[in-house]
């Protein structure tokens, strides 16, 4: 005898789906949020027992929709192929929307905007992503570009490639982001000889260097200012393009 109710057995003030129609979804828990992207359970269990595996599969709650590997997903019982895709694809979006939601207009004034608006997005990649930023010279934003993924090694990184794209978007000046996966932004040799060359190849092209940003977790470090902050950290209220040369 099953000593488990389905979720179509279920009280309808109990079922996900009636609540969130009812209430509104911002009344569902993370469990009923994730059970109704999972839609079923494992065989003989609801959705919402599978999602609260989904939940305990790391140390992280949901942000294991971010970071746990499709594989990873795939190892708990009753999440196959299709339905670790909804999972990831879910932790996407919400990486996006967040990082939307902190745009807080077309120019930025300074390191706090800049990391602020790519926290998001950086801080749980599992490997070390190079952003290339670009600009106009009134500090409107152009656009970004992903230029490299797991590494760091100056060896490694083209300036070639970085200025290509500038010139292409017709940048009168850029910034360089990348992630450290570890949460700590303090930069490696590897990051200050990165920063070093790229801003020689900037000074020669007359397209400057304006910072290089690390993203930790929550943290930056910016070369502009030689520290790390907070993502709340003190607006910096003097012009960021004056300010590169002291890169």
């Amino acid at each position: 005898m099953k000593n488990t109710l389905t979720m179509k057995e279920l009280p309808d003030q109990e079922r996900p789906y009636e609540k969130c129609l009812r209430s509104g979804p911002a009344v569902l828990s993370d469990t009923e949020l994730i059970s109704v992207i999972l839609r079923t359970g494992a065989s003989g269990e609801k959705s919402t027992d599978l999602a609260a595996r989904v939940l305990c599969a790391g140390p992280d709650g949901l942000l294991n929709l971010i970071r746990l590997t499709p594989d990873e997903l795939m190892q708990i019982r009753g999440i196959g192929r299709v339905k670790a895709v909804q999972l990831k694809c879910v932790g996407e979006l919400s990486r996006r929307i967040a990082s939307l939601s902190r745009h807080v207009g077309p120019v930025f004034s300074g390191p706090d905007e800049i990391a602020s608006f790519y926290m998001e997005r950086m801080r749980h990649e599992p490997k070390e992503v190079l952003m290339l930023v670009m600009f106009d010279r009134k500090n409107m934003f152009l656009a970004d570009e992903v230029i490299s993924v797991g590494t760091s090694n100056a060896s490694l990184i083209s300036p070639a490639e970085v200025f290509r794209s500038a010139l292409e978007k017709k940048a009168e000046f850029i910034v360089l982001l990348h992630n450290h996966p570890s949460g700590d932004p303090s930069p490696s040799p590897e990051d200050r000889e990165v920063t070093r060359r790229i801003r020689e190849c900037g000074d020669l092209l007359d397209i400057p260097l304006m910072d290089h940003i690390i993203i930790g977790d929550n943290l930056y470090y910016s070369f502009l200012r030689k520290e790390c902050h907070t993502r709340k950290g003190e607006q910096d209220g003097q012009h960021i393009r004056d300010r590169s040369r002291n890169l």
